[in-house]
């Protein structure tokens, strides 16, 4: 393959902003092995993925064979993590190799994860365990499925290193792609290196990049902040916890990123938590909406001059957006849920998830089951049946059945409700032991679940890949940053 085949890499973000990143260079791999990639996102990139899979191309994804020009960086940013915060954190084993313009015209990072140490490691061994990164892949895509603002996987390679997690495992790198990496702690670690003129050029360079509608760096904090909220709407309406809510793990674009310790919920539960080193729940299921807030109000402090000169009409226009959080949040999630039931009626969308808080079924089974109740009303399933799945999801008391004549007055569009709520999800179990067996060297199973959640709205998947997990599971099942 010749060398005119490398694909054209950007350094725009390298070149805009050079006090945020440190030139470096990926280490090389031993004997790298193409476990995933992602054809349909490779086109998208212009990306050819027969030569994707020659060696030169698994060298090009690996960063070890890159166009003259290429500018890799590590990335540095700060971010508060559990609420402490941590003033340099940054690409401890990541690397932006530069950005490709897709086929919209649009500027996407090309991102590798597990790519070796560099000076941000803070210790680590800068390596990646290949199951965390599956995980990633896997959950990412079905999350780009569902519709979700996401990041996205380009590819999974095996480096032909092995290194100690828990046990001895192989390594791998994620190739990741995303609309930027501009985060919530870039702009912390931009106030705290640079002060007011390199956070001002940041805000700058968000709005050309992500918000040009925007006037001013106002405007970005805004556009990103609904942004964020409309995500985070989607994700409590799929049972999804993101786990590690940290402010460098919040980005400007809305996009979902860092899939460490996530997991989707099965039954319904408000308190859930999964992460094994969230001990003290922060970022529960519930907690989700606030701490987006509170992560925003660290974005503010940090963008505090770009708003204004005068650094009281600075303070006022921040004080004034997070006074009026709660409001935006009420209004994202009001969208959601509406969409979730398919009647544009906030009181009848509430008191639908109130009757799921009481009777906690399973969180994905019970708004598929608004899809079967609302082809009964059209005709369309035998008589009854699926209205009698709902009420017994919701608990088949009287106001579920109260609940539910109501809502069918209102005649539920049964095709928008199909193309919403997905017959599948990730489930963690299934995701878990897909994992394990990718880990000692058997990917079919992997390949199958992947399969499956890249298509999430397909009635015909098998029953193993649609049911919750046996209770013994669930009450026991820790997820891990793999770190």
């Amino acid at each position: 393959m010749h060398a005119s085949r490398l694909p054209e890499l950007h350094h725009d973000f390298a070149d805009h902003l050079p006090e945020l990143c440190l030139d470096w260079q990926a280490a090389k791999t031993p004997n790298p092995q193409l476990l995933c990639l992602n054809e349909p996102l490779a086109r998208q990139l212009g990306l050819d993925p027969e030569w994707l899979r020659s060696s030169a191309g698994v060298s090009f994804l690996c960063g070890t064979n890159l166009p003259d020009g290429a500018r890799p960086v590590a990335m540095g940013y700060a971010g508060h993590q559990f609420g402490q915060l941590s003033p340099r954190l940054g690409d401890g084993r990541a690397l932006l190799l530069g950005e490709i313009t897709d086929s919209s015209g649009k500027l996407r990072d090309i991102h590798l994860k597990g790519s070796g140490p560099t000076t941000f490691s803070r210790g680590g061994d800068g390596w990646g365990a290949l199951g965390p990164m599956l995980r990633e892949y896997l959950v990412s895509e079905a999350m780009h499925a569902l519709g979700v603002p996401t990041t996205r996987a380009l590819a999974v390679i095996s480096t032909g290193r092995k290194i100690a997690r828990e046990r001895v495992v192989p390594a791998a790198l994620l190739v990741r792609v995303a609309d930027s990496h501009i985060r919530v702690g870039s702009f912390q670690y931009a106030q705290l290196t640079g002060g007011n003129t390199l956070a001002s050029r940041l805000a700058d360079y968000t709005r050309q990049r992500h918000y040009p509608a925007a006037d001013d760096a106002r405007g970005v904090f805004t556009s990103a902040l609904d942004a964020q909220l409309a995500t985070v709407a989607q994700w409590m309406r799929l049972g999804f916890i993101h786990g590690v809510m940290n402010t460098d793990n919040t980005t400007l674009s809305g996009e979902t990123i860092d899939y460490g310790p996530c997991a989707f919920m099965d039954e319904y539960d408000e308190q859930a938590v999964f992460s094994s080193i969230d001990h003290g729940g922060r970022y529960r299921y519930r907690n989700q909406p606030q701490i987006i807030g509170w992560n925003f109000a660290r974005l503010a402090e940090a963008m505090l001059p770009a708003f204004d000169d005068n650094p009281d009409v600075a303070v006022e226009f921040a004080q004034e957006t997070m006074n009026g959080f709660q409001q935006r949040w009420l209004s994202a999630q009001a969208v959601e849920r509406c969409r979730a039931i398919g009647v544009d009626d906030t009181v009848l969308a509430d008191e639908f998830y109130a009757l799921v808080d009481r009777a906690r079924p399973d969180l994905t089974s019970v708004q598929r089951s608004l899809v079967a109740a609302a082809r009964t009303l059209r005709g369309a399933e035998r008589t009854d049946d699926g209205i009698d799945r709902l009420a017994r999801h919701l608990g088949g008391s009287a106001d579920a059945h109260e609940w539910i004549t109501r809502w069918c007055q209102r005649g539920p569009d049964a095709a928008a409700l199909a193309r919403l709520h997905p017959v599948v999800v990730p489930r963690n179990h299934v995701l878990e032991k897909a994992l394990r067996a990718a880990t000692d060297g058997d990917m079919e199973p992997f390949h199958e679940l992947l399969d499956v959640v890249a298509d999430p709205f397909n009635e015909k998947h098998p029953e193993k890949y649609r049911k919750p997990a046996p209770l013994e599971f669930s009450e026991s099942y820790q997820t891990f940053c793999g770190t």
